[in-house]
């Protein structure tokens, strides 16, 4: 049955980009329709380890830096209000990263990660070097080949499928709306978009965010703009240990393992330059699987429990695209959150709520306007 709807703001995409500025949305009072055509958060947001580090990804410390450790302070204010205000809890917490070296060449990166965790912008981050028997007194199970580690303490974590899930019903429980649905088009005049074409009819918009992630390119072709969000397909693998889980984030030997509150590890994750293909691989497990034996020799005796994939949003640059569309009015787009989109998540979030509310934010934004890509053919 087709339906006609009116919205304030028609988001197109349910993943975290999409939830959080619908929730920033409706704490200024303003509602929103989310257009997700599977469920809330049934691409990278629900497959993602959840960890937060605002201190290391790929580019860091800048120009992402500021704007990390602003949507790091905003997940810790939301650890309470959130599961409080929804019943959801998502296990967000304080945790800590042991990271060791199986053979010199490693012994540097340990040292960057020391360095940059001593040297935060903030209180709450530290460093430790561990020597070999420090590393194995924390951690038994390890390899015996470590020759050192440290412990960095002050980073978060999270289940991510919850807490889109979170910001999703906190949202719809101020008056945003999701539809089950796809976009299929887009009604446009006088340089504005005017209502968004779904498989359930038209919802009218006073604006359109687009926040479909990888799949933002679609919409390029509507609007004839540059989106250029590519796909970085990973996948993990979700182990039951034969004994306990982990207390703290593990890495090292090329593996990284993510404590769930489960008691699962997962372990991940890969980068593959795949396109939109989800498939699960056996070369993919089976490397994943190896390099965790090699780490942590128990696991051998762990039942694998799921494989999964997931597209994360990536730009050329590796920065968001966070802003007003060139050339529309009313449209805007907020993606590319790469591997840190759940970090980024809140701060993406609001940032833009606040410009379409108000044409401007406190949320550091710097690199992130979609004009850089205006002359990219779309």
């Amino acid at each position: 049955m087709t339906t006609n709807r009116t919205a304030d703001v028609v988001i197109i995409g349910g993943g975290i980009a999409g939830c959080a500025a619908a929730y920033y949305l409706a704490q200024q009072g303003i509602t929103a329709t989310i257009i997700e055509r599977d469920d809330i958060a049934a691409a990278a947001s629900g497959y993602n380890a959840g960890g937060l580090n605002p201190l290391e990804g790929h580019g860091w410390p800048e120009p992402l830096q500021d704007m990390a450790l602003q949507s790091f302070r905003m997940h810790r204010e939301l650890w309470e209000s959130l599961p409080a205000e929804t019943g959801i809890d998502y296990h967000g917490r304080l945790t800590s990263i042991l990271k060791v070296a199986l053979d010199e060449d490693e012994l540097s990166d340990l040292d960057d990660t020391l360095a940059t965790f001593n040297r935060a912008p903030e209180p709450g981050f530290y460093a430790e070097r561990l020597e070999r028997e420090d590393a194995l007194s924390i951690e038994p199970r390890l390899c015996p080949d470590v020759i050192g580690g440290i412990r960095a303490v002050g980073n978060g974590a999270l289940d991510g499928l919850e807490f889109t899930q979170a910001l999703a019903a906190a949202a719809t429980g101020r008056g945003a709306s999701v539809m089950s649905t796809a976009a299929l088009g887009l009604r446009l005049g006088n340089g504005r978009v005017e209502s968004v074409v779904t498989g359930e009819g038209e919802v009218a918009c006073g604006a359109l965010l687009i926040a479909a992630g990888p799949w933002c390119r679609t919409v390029e072709q509507w609007l004839d703009i540059a989106i250029p969000v590519n796909p970085l397909k990973g996948q993990i693998v979700r182990v039951q240990p034969a004994g306990p889980g982990l207390d703290y984030e593990l890495i090292g030997g090329g593996s990284s393992m993510y404590a769930k509150s489960d008691g699962l590890i997962w372990c991940g994750s890969t980068e593959e330059d795949a396109g939109f293909d989800l498939s699960l691989t056996d070369d993919a497990r089976e490397k994943i699987l190896r390099m965790a034996v090699r780490l942590m020799p128990s696991l051998s005796d762990a039942a694998v429990v799921e494989q999964t994939a997931c597209l994360r949003p990536v730009t050329p640059d590796w920065l968001p695209i966070v802003g007003g569309a060139p050339g529309w009015d009313n449209v805007y787009i907020n993606t590319g959150g790469q591997k840190k989109g759940i970090l980024l998540g809140p701060a993406m979030g609001k940032g833009i709520a606040d410009i379409i509310a108000a044409g401007s934010t406190d949320i550091s934004l710097a690199g992130c306007d979609p004009a850089r890509f205006a002359g990219r053919a779309a």
